[in-house]
């Protein structure tokens, strides 16, 4: 099963990738990941150190401080035995890791959406017609802050693509059910801004101003 998620590189390939160009933090995780992996056994530091270079073009001095972040993160396991620290990890609990923090992220995703989407309500409802105000201003800040709440948790989501396909495509396919939902409010705030034209003679370029919205607001492609 672990093959599904792993993009195993030959260790003739990865070494000479390795001189070309330094590999990215993220990319010797995952390059550890896969040795663990295709090994199926339990390590010492030492042993990586010497085994990551040559199999997977990670620098020995490197192997230590990624092991440490894998570890971390829950994704590697790690227990003294003596006076040694033995590391390991295998493929199913791998994976259901990356599930249940997929699952936490999807969750937290979903709720700043709609808590995103109740804020916009209020705003709309607060201040068509309405000068400003108190409570619009800290609207407007509480609205701007879930917005920067879910484009970080859009890019921790997005920290998962390289090691698991099934996990992409359940990624994928929440992002469609939020990307529909920020399309269907769109669609909202452009019938309230033409209303308020109507009803009240407001110039866009004042309607946008007054509600925040910014000028290359349009909907998600």
């Amino acid at each position: 099963m672990w093959k599904l998620f792993l993009w195993p590189l030959h260790s003739s390939i990865a070494s000479r990738l390795s001189k070309k160009k330094g590999l990215s933090a993220e990319e010797k995780r995952t390059r550890m990941m896969e040795l663990f992996f295709e090994t199926k056994d339990v390590f010492q530091l030492r042993d990586l150190e010497k085994l990551a270079p040559r199999e997977k073009g990670i620098t020995a001095m490197s192997v230590k401080e990624v092991l440490q972040s894998l570890v971390d993160d829950g994704m590697v396991d790690c227990e003294r035995i003596g006076t040694s620290n033995y590391y390991w990890a295998f493929p199913s609990k791998a994976l259901h890791a990356r599930k249940r923090k997929l699952e936490v992220l999807n969750s937290q995703l979903l709720e700043g959406n709609q808590k995103h989407a109740n804020l916009q309500k209020s705003i709309e409802k607060a201040r068509i017609g309405r000068q400003e105000s108190e409570e619009r201003a800290m609207l407007a800040k509480e609205l701007s802050s879930f917005r920067d709440q879910r484009e970080q948790l859009k890019a921790e989501v997005e920290k998962y693509r390289e090691c698991d396909p099934q996990v992409v495509e359940e990624i994928r396919q929440a992002n469609k059910v939020a990307k529909e939902a920020a399309n269907r409010w769109t669609d909202n705030i452009f019938a309230i801004k033409s209303w308020a034209k109507r009803k009240f003679g407001f110039e866009e370029n004042k309607i946008d101003k007054n509600f925040g919205i910014p000028e290359d607001f349009d909907y998600i492609d």
